[in-house]
């Protein structure tokens, strides 16, 4: 079976671009360049015999296959890289294990791990994606941002963000469509929908007055970072989580109709650590930096 794997310089490619969106910064984080990148996405791609990304004018998002795969590579490099690191008998009170989940790591985490990187110094940090939430006493992983409802057994949590749901699409499917100038207008679009999602496309249609209309069906995604990266393809409109979307919206990717409707979100994102380790320092190191970005993110946001 091994002899089948991709080879290992396309798989970090394809995670970096995939991660950061783009090639051109994905070549300066593996110091190669922008052609090399490239080449080895495409050689990825002829490998598996399907498209990992669509290459639009001046940038690149990820189809489903894609973003599915990047969920698995993303996890199976970070588990790579930790017991390698591990085994070569690195000092670990040097390095700061962050575990998150794909959606949060892909979508906000990842534009942002450069500043992260910078405020912890001198701890050395390393992300662990993944949508298990971790055992902490196991020691592998100092600290987590979780999304869930604040609880966690065995575990002191801290909520650091709260989340809103409301529809957003690209500029493209808004003109395809005929305009989304009226909430009814979503009855006749192509919803999509993420899997689990508790703020669902019901309460927020009740939330727009149309509480006795039934959400025409459409594809559901098992992840919150799909459902939006297939919005940003023009595939349909996306019920959205606040925090997955901000950048998106800041970046003409997405436009939101109906910003003024938004449902609260049940869950929201907790920054969960060991007991007794409220004060450790790698916890206040990230705890630090987390303020200080959510504070700034949420302004941008409320803008």
């Amino acid at each position: 079976m091994f002899d089948r794997l991709p080879p290992l310089q396309t798989l970090r490619a394809f995670e970096a671009a995939a991660r950061l969106l783009s090639m051109t910064r994905a070549a300066e984080e593996l110091h190669l360049t922008h052609g090399a990148v490239s080449r080895h996405i495409r050689t990825l791609e002829d490998d598996l015999g399907c498209q990992l990304f669509l290459r639009l004018t001046r940038r690149i998002v990820l189809t489903e296959a894609g973003a599915e795969f990047h969920a698995v590579v993303a996890r199976l490099l970070g588990e790579l890289a930790g017991e390698a690191q591990r085994l070569r008998g690195d000092d670990t009170g040097k390095r700061l294990t962050v575990s998150t989940s794909v959606s949060f790591a892909s979508k906000w985490l990842a534009p942002r791990l450069g500043r992260l990187r910078a405020s912890c110094h001198p701890f050395d940090v390393h992300m662990d994606v993944t949508d298990v939430n971790v055992d902490l006493r196991l020691g592998h992983v100092d600290a987590a941002i979780r999304y869930g409802f604040g609880r966690y057994p065995n575990a002191m949590a801290e909520r650091i963000l709260e989340e809103t749901v409301t529809p957003v699409c690209s500029p493209d499917y808004i003109s395809r469509c005929g305009g989304l100038e009226q909430p009814a207008q979503l009855l006749r679009a192509h919803l999509l929908h993420e899997v689990g999602m508790m703020a669902n496309w019901a309460q927020w249609l009740a939330l727009a007055g149309l509480d006795k209309k039934r959400p025409p069906n459409g594809p559901s995604y098992s992840h919150g970072s799909m459902a939006v990266e297939a919005a940003i393809r023009g595939e349909g409109v996306a019920l959205a989580r606040s925090t997955l979307v901000a950048d998106d919206i800041a970046a003409g990717r997405l436009i939101a109709p109906y910003s003024a409707l938004r449902l609260k979100a049940e869950r929201g994102y907790d920054l969960v650590y060991r007991v007794g380790e409220r004060d450790h320092p790698k916890v206040v190191a990230l705890r630090n930096w987390l303020t200080t970005e959510i504070q700034a993110f949420t302004s941008e946001a409320d803008a």
